[in-house]
C-alpha cells in the first residue's frame, strides 16, 4: 500500500510540482496554550457546512419546487424516500448548528483579539459567511411550503419591506410580487441553492487561504512566553486528527438530534388561512425579533421597527469594519472585552425573551 502510495505521490509531483505543498504542510505547526480549543470551532463550522451540501444534493434527487409540489415532494421524502426522513433531520440539525458554531467562532476569534491586525480581511471574510449562513436559513425555510414557513416567511419579508428608500423594493425581490406566492418559493429555491452555494463558497476558499497564510493567532499571553516555553503540534497529523475527532462527535450529536427530536412538517401553506398564533421566527433571529417587538410605535419622527432596522444594520457594519475602527494595542483589550460581553448578554438575554414573552 505504500508503495503504491508513493508512486501515486510521485505521479503528481512530476505533473504538479507538490513537494512545496508537502514541506508547507509538514512545517506547519499550531500554538498549544489554555485557549487551543477554540481553534476547531472555524474547522467545525466548515465540517457543518459540507454536511449541508451533501444532504442538500440528497435531497434535491427528490425535491420538485413549486405551490403546488414542494409540499408533496417533502412529504414523499419523509415517508417513501428510504432514510429521506433522516437526511431532511441531519440537513436541518446542520444547518442550525452550522449557524450556533459561526457565532461561537466569530466572538472567540472577537475575544482572544484575533480580528486585529493584520487579520483584518480574514475577520470581514468570516463575517460574510456567517451573514450568508443566515441567508441560508432564513431562504431553506421557506422550502418545505407549510403553514409555518409560509407566514414566517411574510413576517420576514415585511419586516425587510421597513428598510428606508429600499425596503419595498427589496420585498418586490424576494417575493417576486406584492405578496409570498409560488414565485417567492422560486426565487428562494433558486437562493438557496445556487447563488448562496456559490458566493459561500468562494468567501470560504478566500478565508481558508488568508487562514493558512497568516497561521494560527497567537493570544498576547502566549507571545510574551520565553521561547522555550511555548509549546507546538504539528498541523498534520496530530491537529488534523484533533479536528476530525471534533468532527465526528459533532456529526454523533446531529444524529441523535435527528433520531429523537425530527424535524416535523406542518399542514400544507394556505395563503388564504390565518397566521398561527405565536408564530415566531428561528432562534438565530430571535433576538432581533424580539427587540423590534419591544420597541415602541414611534420613536421621535420615525416608526420605531424603523429605527431598530436601522440601529441593527448599523451596529452590523460597524462589527463587521471593527479591526480597521480599534488599534492594534493591548491597552484597547479591557474596553473591547466589556462591549463583547454585552452583545453576547444582549443576544442571548432577547433570544430567551423571545421563546418566554
Amino acid at each position: 500500500m505504500k508503495g503504491l502510495w508513493n508512486k501515486i505521490e510521485k505521479w503528481l509531483d512530476e505533473r504538479y510540482d507538490i513537494q512545496p505543498m508537502k514541506e508547507y504542510i509538514k512545517h506547519k505547526k499550531v500554538p498549544m496554550h489554555r485557549h487551543s480549543v477554540w481553534y476547531y470551532m472555524g474547522g467545525i463550522t466548515l465540517f457543518l457546512f459540507t454536511v449541508q451540501v451533501l444532504t442538500g444534493i440528497l435531497l434535491l434527487m427528490y425535491y420538485k419546487p413549486g405551490e403546488n409540489s414542494s409540499y408533496e415532494s417533502v412529504r414523499f421524502i419523509i415517508t417513501q424516500v428510504k432514510f429521506g426522513w433522516l437526511i431532511r433531520n441531519v440537513h436541518s440539525w446542520s444547518a442550525n448548528l452550522m449557524i450556533f458554531f459561526a457565532f461561537l467562532h466569530m466572538f472567540s476569534v472577537f475575544f482572544s483579539g484575533a480580528f486585529k491586525k493584520p487579520r483584518e480581511l480574514t475577520w470581514v471574510s468570516g463575517f460574510l459567511i456567517l451573514a450568508l449562513a443566515l441567508g441560508f436559513g432564513f431562504s431553506g425555510y421557506l422550502l418545505p411550503w407549510d403553514d409555518l414557513a409560509f407566514f414566517a416567511t411574510k413576517v420576514g419579508t415585511e419586516i425587510v419591506a421597513s428598510v428606508p428608500l429600499i425596503g419595498h423594493w427589496l420585498k418586490e425581490v424576494l417575493r417576486g410580487g406584492e405578496d409570498v406566492t409560488g414565485a417567492t418559493l422560486s426565487r428562494f429555491f433558486g437562493i438557496h441553492t445556487a447563488i448562496l452555494p456559490l458566493i459561500a463558497t468562494i468567501l470560504i476558499a478566500i478565508h481558508l487561504l488568508f487562514v493558512q497564510k497568516q497561521g494560527m493567532h497567537e493570544p498576547e499571553e502566549f507571545k510574551n512566553l520565553p521561547e522555550e516555553k511555548k509549546k507546538y503540534i504539528p498541523f498534520f497529523p496530530n491537529f488534523a486528527l484533533k479536528d476530525l475527532l471534533f468532527w465526528l462527535l459533532i456529526f454523533n450529536i446531529i444524529l441523535f438530534l435527528a433520531l429523537y427530536f425530527p424535524w416535523q412538517l406542518g399542514p400544507k401553506a394556505d395563503p388564504l388561512s390565518s397566521a398561527p398564533a405565536g408564530i415566531k421566527p428561528e432562534w438565530y433571529f430571535m433576538f432581533m425579533f424580539q427587540s423590534l417587538k419591544l420597541l415602541p410605535a414611534h420613536i421621535l419622527f420615525l416608526e420605531g421597527e424603523v429605527v431598530g432596522i436601522l440601529t441593527f444594520g448599523l451596529a452590523g457594519t460597524i462589527w463587521m469594519i471593527l479591526p480597521f475602527l480599534v488599534p492594534a494595542k493591548r491597552e484597547s483589550n479591557k474596553i473591547l472585552k466589556i462591549i463583547g460581553v454585552f452583545v453576547v448578554a444582549f443576544i442571548v438575554v432577547f433570544t430567551i425573551l423571545g421563546y418566554i414573552l
